[in-house]
């Protein structure tokens, strides 16, 4: 899963996914195209939100019939759910959103595939319940993504033990890359991030036998509107991807 935090404009999202289409085919990487159609969890009011919901989730569309991709986007509220739908693949529950139960039910009822990213706050154990929810509201198609967990009031770090253990759950885990990196609650009110530890905290996933990847990706992070601290530069995707590929045909040697 790769793509920009949310979706700016078409231009930008369509020029994005081209050039991710173009390194995925070539290294033949299945490939979800990523973007929130809006983001309601800001620190500040002031802080960008989104281009419109209708609008974004169209942008989206297109952008997965254009290159024949699935799309995923984060829903914040169950109905919410219906309305994301009908435009995309993949609903996505953030993490901050992971135990709430009309969410998670909402979302597995459209039938598409829920990502639940873990929260924060939580154990890689107790993950299994949210799944469950998932489950029982008669969805089986349904994937776990780590993004680190909070370390002190400024920082997240990646505890690795959590993938196999939620791995043994019978759900794909994802490693989410680029938000493990963020440092939140900044006294400006704007998110930090690490994103020169992209390569590490990659490899290491990839070494532990993550089932996938998530990465927030812009063609000029210091000028995206939304978590351009711990953003990939999109130039520099094609080297990492190609780095992960060799060492992931390596783990499979094991």
């Amino acid at each position: 899963m790769a793509g920009p935090c949310a979706i700016e404009g078409e231009k930008m999202a369509m020029e994005i996914a081209e050039s991710i289409v173009k390194t995925t085919d070539k290294l033949k990487i299945p490939y979800i195209f990523k973007g929130s159609y809006r983001k309601a969890n800001r620190s500040r009011i002031d802080s960008f939100s989104g281009i419109g919901d209708e609008k974004a989730l169209k942008i989206l569309k297109k952008v997965s019939e254009t290159f024949n991709i699935p799309v995923v986007t984060d829903i914040h509220s169950a109905p919410e759910a219906q309305m994301a739908a009908e435009f995309v693949d993949v609903l996505q529950i953030p993490a901050f959103l992971c135990r709430q139960t009309d969410l998670l039910v909402a979302a597995a009822q459209t039938g598409k595939v829920v990502n639940i990213k873990k929260g924060q706050f939580l154990s890689a154990a107790a993950m299994q319940f949210a799944v469950q929810k998932v489950i029982d509201s008669g969805n089986n198609n349904v994937a776990l993504t780590e993004r680190g967990t909070t370390f002190g009031y400024q920082d997240l770090v990646v505890d690795y033990r959590g993938i196999p253990e939620m791995q043994a759950m019978n759900v794909p885990v994802i490693l989410d890359i680029t938000h493990s990196l963020q440092q939140p609650n900044q006294p400006s009110g704007v998110t930090g991030g690490k994103p020169g530890l992209i390569e590490t905290v990659a490899r290491a996933g990839i070494a532990v036998g993550v089932d996938g990847i998530f990465i927030e990706t812009h063609p000029n992070p210091s000028e995206a509107k939304s978590d351009g601290a711990n953003m990939l530069p999109l130039n520099l995707l094609n080297g990492l991807l190609e780095k992960l590929v060799a060492l992931k045909q390596t783990v499979n040697t094991f």
